[in-house]
């Protein structure tokens, strides 16, 4: 091949001596130094948002770093503080702001991403029966309740096809019998013509794993509902890192 270069798809070999330097080198480089058909945008244009990594998804949404750390590094910084995007999309607005370099505009943007998701979800559970998409009910609720520093109990009515009317956050504090009254929630069930509901709660503790009094509630609840013709599907209980649901277990 004489002195030719080698190239392919717009790259030749000298595209690639960064590899000799390992992975941290490719991740420190601001995306301008990078060879364009590796730039994140340019990657995506070219062979699809799958082909990214999470932090050069996450790198595209951020767009710049910040003094003395690429973008690139910035993205990675975010994914492990939170342990990936499923951490990362359930991130308070006060947990973004300990991370360094994450300004206002940055956080923003997340921000704007994790409410993406939750809508996206929402407007799924609006169009299905929940029955048809578990995973997406535990999804929403994790979204909305996972990070919360203070207990919350929230309740998903449901309209008599099990489509989500809308979700309401009825009270907050303890869980104790005296602070979830029942007949506000069948009061509620009422006013929006609910044929169903969904319960649920976040442990901020982090545990998911229901108390007794989470199952007396569940089940003091139940009985009120049914006496107007409203029924009790699930009771999710939400932790910061996992989901429990009543129905799966047979508690209901």
């Amino acid at each position: 091949m004489g002195g030719a270069r080698v190239r392919a798809k717009g790259l030749d070999w000298r595209d690639f001596t960064w590899l000799l330097r390992g992975p941290a080198a490719f991740i420190s480089m601001s995306i301008k130094d990078l060879p364009a058909a590796l730039r994140p945008r340019e990657k995506l244009l070219a062979q699809g948002p799958q082909a990214l990594a999470d932090a050069e998804l996450l790198a595209l949404l951020l767009r710049t770093g910040v003094r003395g750390t690429s973008v690139l590094q910035l993205a990675q910084q975010l994914l492990d503080a939170f342990g990936g995007f499923a951490g990362l999309l359930q991130a308070s607005a006060a947990d973004l702001k300990r991370i360094k370099g994450l300004g206002p505009a940055k956080r923003s943007e997340v921000a704007a991403l994790l409410e993406i998701a939750r809508r996206s979800l929402q407007q799924e559970l609006c169009a299905m029966p929940v029955f048809d998409a578990p995973q997406k009910v535990k999804d929403y609720l994790s979204l909305h309740l996972a990070q919360l520093p203070h207990e919350v109990f929230a309740v998903l009515f449901l309209d008599t096809q099990h489509r989500l009317l809308r979700m309401e956050e009825m009270f907050r504090g303890s869980l104790a019998q005296t602070s979830v009254y029942p007949r506000e929630v069948v009061r509620r069930a009422m006013t929006l013509n609910a044929g169903a509901v969904v319960l649920a709660h976040n442990h901020p503790s982090g545990a998911a794993e229901p108390s007794r009094a989470d199952e007396f509630l569940t089940q003091a609840l139940k009985s009120a509902l049914q006496l107007v013709d409203v029924r009790v599907l699930d009771h999710i209980v939400v932790g910061r890192h996992g989901i429990v649901s009543f129905a799966e277990r047979g508690l209901l």
